[in-house]
């Protein structure tokens, strides 16, 4: 039997854009990660966490942000 670790990718929605961001580290949870790419992403601070989902053999978490739109 052979065993692969899948790959974690975090993905994020900026202005329609998907963005995928690399895993800062196995030690890091979801929540670190989400944490780790606010400074960078404010709107990841009040974003919510979907998945694991596994996919195209790797391991994928959204960011989705629950902010409204104005208008």
């Amino acid at each position: 039997m052979i065993v692969n670790e899948l790959k974690r990718v975090f993905l994020h929605k900026e202005n329609g854009q998907e963005v995928r961001l690399a895993d800062p580290g196995a030690e890091f949870t979801a929540s670190d990660v989400q944490n780790f790419y606010s400074a960078n992403y404010p709107v990841l601070t009040n974003a919510k966490i979907i998945g694991p989902e596994i996919k195209d053999d790797e391991v994928q978490y959204r960011f989705e942000s629950t902010m409204g739109h104005k208008g």
